[in-house]
């Protein structure tokens, strides 16, 4: 039996090799909508290699040639752009390459001395070495579809297309794990066992997924099938089959028989012989962020959860939803002194899968005050006694009729203003009733009439005091001019002259800034080091008074994270800034300079340091300060190496003209949260969006964005550690003969990946970002920081 076996073996493949349609290299495809020369045929006709329509161009792959249409099995680079007409693809002796017409050539496969390829009967695209070595072949490396005689090796995984028009890499993908499980996955997701959605529940072994000629789909080696075919009765002797395994664009594996008569190279019969069968609210990823899948009504359609809307524009809620209110401390984003007013919207027989931070016994009841109170919290679900409160995001939602759960959320109904000016947002101590219309009327207008009432006696004491320490702060700036140092929390006024003197008439520049250059100094009555910047970007119009009122406020701040004001100088069109010399120059000069050694611990510090000095200027100090230019210019390191923030209570000072195109000279428009050219309102989550490209860059100590790299994925530093986080690989983004605490390096990785999103709602508070660096709050996996709409 063995000996017939090889004899059969041996027979088929000289069949095969004198069947088999041979192309030497220099043969070539066009990419046409009519002709010959845009495909490579096999000998039966079944199969073609070549060039295929795909949205607005073309896309080279091999598909099943049946009527009544083309079904693509295969696709070369599936996610780089369709090529034009006229484009062409040559076969050459180092592989394949294609020629985009106008645009630079690409190598679509690489290989070794090239001496031939075929198009085989099975499906598999082939290149040969010397004549009959295989060298690559399109079998190895799959993209959505198994064929007869294909299999799927361990970690080898299908991606499924976007659609059943567009090929190219959509929202899931089943992988062969190495305990020989097949699991299919939402794509973005971190494939651990919570985003599974279905999964074969086997274990063997070198497991591989593999499909018989014959039209069996089995695992290992052939022991556990998923389907094993039997021909039926009825089948006639002229008809073949051949057999495919999709992962389509709905996240079901299917396996399919196309049939065809002996005579004809068009499938006759095409029939579903297995299929995972799941509805589409049991696939996880159908639906986004923030939504929950329904299909109580028919049909599986996303919804956005209660106080979220649609991201994008269409309205497209199988994509993501974001919050319908800002949630920067529980107040309102356009005024920082108002508060936000919450009604709790209730939706039952809803769940979501994440992890909850929080997990207390209560009543339903004290259940919807405590949502309402905790800023960090932006839903409940309330089960079986139980009070549990998610952050965002809201991942894979889903109703299920008759579960017992019931989801809370917050639904903001309004704002109101806060009755003393100049504080920090403080929680109402009276509880919003939302179950009596008329009472909640009845409080209003009294409250408002009160208010009213106060707010006019207010305002006229307000402006009396206004005029009284405006004349008061110009009579003592007058006066003034030449005193020393008055104190720890008072600024000295500096006349033109003392600092020309101080700084050896501007000689020695140290650095630069933001707003301007920055020059060593020493004052002349105690021989203080000082650093002096000269502002050359501030804006027109009544900047004398604004100036003052900033640096004011800046006066107030006190942190060991932040560089101390000492003083100021106004003259004439110009201003100068007078603040304590830190010795030991910016964070840049540290992280970038290949020869200082820093440790993971010292690392961490100095991430902690910068994420201290921003909770102060964000949540501590009496007038909230959103930095708006975070980067590792503007952290100086003093003696002990701590970390210390610059520049912070300036941005307003910006010229409007200049704002957007002087930041992209500078060097810091990396650094900014994409929101920001979108003229988006000044929030805090511009800051946390800053922070996270700065810790990237002290895990890597590189630049977020770096030209001189092995390839372009490795560009944009935010993209290229998320692939490696994503894939396990977190030891590319650090040196080779680097010692590295692992533990520390994930962490701060998963933190800046988190800060990093482009999705403003995702990001964390910098009091939670701090908890999570410190070890001290889990860390969820974080999404692609530029999460792409499904």
């Amino acid at each position: 039996m063995a000996f017939e076996a090889v004899v059969l073996w041996v027979l088929c493949m000289l069949f095969a090799k004198q069947g088999e349609s041979i192309i030497k290299p220099g043969s070539r495809l066009y990419a046409t909508e009519i002709g010959n020369n845009s495909s490579w045929v096999s000998p039966s006709g079944h199969f073609a290699f070549g060039f295929y329509p795909q949205g607005n161009g073309f896309a080279v792959g091999i598909w099943l040639v049946a009527a009544p249409q083309k079904t693509v099995v295969w696709t070369a680079n599936r996610d780089i752009h369709p090529v034009p007409l006229n484009s062409t693809l040559n076969i050459t002796t180092t592989g394949m390459r294609l020629f985009p017409s106008g645009r630079e050539s690409l190598a679509l496969i690489s290989t070794i001395n090239t001496t031939s390829a075929s198009m085989l009967d099975s499906g598999n695209f082939v290149l040969y070495s010397n004549g009959s070595t295989v060298v690559w072949q399109s079998f190895d490396n799959p993209t959505h579809t198994l064929l007869g005689g294909q299999n799927l090796t361990s970690d080898a995984k299908l991606v499924s297309s976007v659609s059943e028009k567009d090929y190219s890499s959509g929202a899931f993908f089943i992988i062969m794990q190495e305990d020989g499980n097949l699991v299919a996955y939402p794509k973005d997701s971190a494939a651990s066992a919570s985003d599974a959605y279905w999964a074969s529940n086997t274990a063997k072994m070198f497991a591989e997924l593999w499909l018989s000629a014959a039209g069996s789909l089995c695992i290992g080696e052939g022991i556990t099938c998923l389907h094993k075919n039997i021909s039926p009765p009825n089948k006639s002797h002229n008809t073949s089959s051949i057999y495919r395994a999709t992962l389509a664009a709905d996240g079901n594996l299917i396996l399919y028989e196309h049939q065809f008569e002996n005579s004809s190279s068009e499938s006759t019969h095409v029939r579903v012989l297995w299929s995972t069968s799941l509805e589409k609210c049991q696939i996880k990823g159908f639906c986004g962020f923030n939504t929950y899948c329904s299909n109580v009504k028919g049909d599986a359609v996303c919804e956005c959860f209660p106080g979220f809307v649609p991201s994008n524009t269409s309205g497209n809620v199988s994509r993501d939803c974001v919050l319908a209110y800002a949630q920067d401390g529980c107040r309102s984003s356009e005024a920082p002194n108002q508060m936000i007013l919450y009604n709790i919207a209730e939706l039952e027989d809803v769940y979501w899968i994440a992890t909850p931070y929080s997990v207390v016994p209560m009543k339903k009841k004290e259940c919807e005050n405590s949502l309402r109170d905790d800023c960090d919290c932006v839903a409940v679900l309330y089960w079986k006694g139980n009070c549990e409160k998610y952050g965002l995001p809201l991942t894979y939602g889903r109703r299920l009729q008759n579960s017992s759960v019931v989801a809370l959320f917050k639904n903001a109904s309004g704002t109101v203003q806060n009755t003393i000016p100049g504080t920090f947002f403080q929680k109402p101590k009276s509880k919003v009733v939302t179950d009596n219309k008329k009472s909640v009327i009845m409080i209003l207008a009294f409250t408002l009439g009160s208010i009213s009432l106060l707010s006019l006696i207010f305002a006229v004491s307000i402006f009396f005091t206004y005029k009284r320490k405006v004349h008061k702060y110009t009579t003592l700036s007058e006066s003034d001019q030449n005193l020393g140092l008055t104190g720890e929390c008072s600024l000295r006024s500096f006349s033109f002259d003392e600092l020309v003197k101080s700084t050896g008439s501007f000689t020695e520049e140290i650095g630069r800034g933001s707003f301007g250059a920055v020059y060593r100094g020493e004052t002349g009555d105690d021989n203080q080091n000082i650093a002096v910047k000269r502002l050359e970007r501030v804006a027109v119009g009544d900047w004398q008074r604004e100036f003052r009122n900033e640096i004011t406020s800046i006066a107030r701040t006190h942190h060991r994270n932040l560089v101390k004001l000492i003083g100021f100088c106004i003259d004439g069109a110009g201003s100068l800034l007078v603040y304590e010399y830190v010795r030991n120059g910016s964070l840049g000069s540290l992280l970038f300079n290949d020869e200082k050694q820093i440790s993971w611990r010292d690392r961490l510090k100095i991430a902690l340091d910068v994420a201290r000095g921003i909770l102060y200027l964000h949540d501590e100090c009496e007038v909230r300060i959103v930095h708006c230019n975070i980067n590792p210019r503007n952290i100086l390191m003093d003696e002990t190496w701590t970390a210390k923030i610059s520049d912070f209570g300036f941005a307003r000072l910006l010229k409007c003209e200049h704002s957007r195109m002087r930041k992209e000279d500078d060097g810091t428009s990396k650094y900014l949260a994409p929101e920001w050219q979108k003229e988006a309102p000044v929030s805090v989550k511009f800051d946390i969006y800053s922070f996270g490209m700065v810790l990237l860059e002290i895990v890597c100590r590189r630049r977020s964005i770096e030209m001189k790299v092995s390839s372009a994925e490795e560009i944009l530093l935010s993209s290229w550690v998320y692939k490696c986080f994503a894939e396990g690989q977190l030891n590319r983004v650090v040196k080779k003969d680097e010692s590295v605490e692992w533990k520390i390096m994930e962490r701060m990785v998963k933190v800046g990946l988190w800060c990093v999103q482009d999705n403003p709602s995702l990001r964390p508070l910098i009091k939670n970002v701090i908890l999570m660096l410190e070890g001290l709050k889990d860390i969820p996996i974080p999404p692609s920081p530029a999460h792409p709409h499904r």
